[in-house]
């Protein structure tokens, strides 16, 4: 997720509520109606730096770090304040690809991902399903999320994992989570863009090189969910065109 400080709401607009964990992470109970707060963000900053040397590049720390900001500069939370009473937990398995690291915040999953091992690598030069995700991030990454970016996402994400399972806390359950609370904001300003979702795709998905059944995948994805059954100029679905187009042309098969 972005570290840019998130601006105030403008004035006149109508107050609502904290964005609540149910809100960014498919939770459940108790924790599920309790306002992002910065002390549980800085825990899993703790934990992931703890686990990896640093926090993970789009992890659940800076999910937490990003949405607690903004509950704490709308004065809907203080700085101090913490809802987790567990605590959380990262685990790993071991998979012959590498690892599935599980975040868990008070006992919930609220991120799992495949870490790539190394020798995992691709083709030199060939364009992967992750950077074609972060290319969007550099064009458009002020875009808010909506229902056709998200559904673009997964499709990728799908195509880059071989799995149609949406993992918690991965790039396309946090696409749909932030393109359901766009959904009930009225200005743009505080609304969950594209550069916050997609962050460090490139290193967290699996070195999966575009091909041009996966753009056709994706563009069709990213139809279906416009109210214009368009793509959007520079949008995840032309991004994967365009690494296709690439990979074709040195022979990526």
């Amino acid at each position: 997720m972005s570290q840019e400080e998130p601006r105030r709401p403008r004035e006149g607009q109508e107050p609502r509520g904290p964005i609540k964990y149910d809100d960014v992470f498919n939770v459940s109970g108790g924790l599920a109606s309790k306002a992002v707060a910065p002390q549980d963000a800085a825990m899993m900053q703790s934990a992931e730096t703890a686990a990896f040397g640093s926090t993970q590049p789009g992890g659940q720390a800076e999910v937490m770090r990003s949405t607690a900001r903004i509950n704490e500069r709308a004065g809907l939370v203080s700085r101090g304040d913490a809802a987790a009473d567990q605590g959380v937990t990262i685990t790993g398995t071991e998979i012959p690809a590498g690892r599935i690291i599980t975040e868990s915040l008070d006992g919930q999953v609220v991120g799992q991902y495949v870490q790539v091992a190394a020798e995992a690598t691709t083709q030199q030069g060939a364009i992967t399903v992750g950077q074609a995700l972060e290319a969007t991030m550099q064009t458009i990454g002020d875009k808010p999320v909506e229902l056709s970016d998200a559904a673009a996402i997964r499709e990728a994400e799908m195509r880059a994992t071989g799995s149609n399972i949406v993992t918690q806390g991965g790039y396309a359950a946090s696409a749909q989570s932030a393109a359901a609370y766009n959904t009930g904001m009225i200005g743009d300003e505080d609304k969950i863009k594209l550069r916050d979702v997609l962050a460090g795709a490139s290193a967290a998905l699996p070195a999966k090189v575009v091909t041009r059944q996966d753009a056709e995948a994706v563009v069709n994805a990213e139809r279906r969910n416009s109210p214009q059954l368009t793509t959007h100029p520079g949008g995840v679905a032309e991004s994967m065109e365009t690494a296709a187009t690439l990979n074709e042309n040195i022979n990526i098969k």
